[in-house]
């Protein structure tokens, strides 16, 4: 996992939250999905830091919170 440096990059991608974040503003993330890596940053802050994740280690991580439904 690596945190990217704030650049025009980050921003021209395709960013997306969850079908199950609401409106009401609450901690939600984004996440832009590319060949090369997920990366995710916080939605309240589009401009702040974006965390790069290889595709591998986004699957680990998805495959552990759907079996923990947390």
């Amino acid at each position: 996992m690596n945190a990217d440096e704030r650049t025009t990059t980050s921003q021209a991608l395709a960013w997306f939250k969850s079908s199950h974040s609401g409106a009401e503003g609450g901690q939600c993330v984004e996440v832009a999905v590319t060949d090369a890596a997920v990366h995710v940053r916080d939605s309240k802050d589009p401009a702040g830091p974006v965390l790069r994740i290889e595709p591998a280690g986004w699957a680990a991580f998805i495959r552990f919170a759907a079996a923990s439904q947390v």
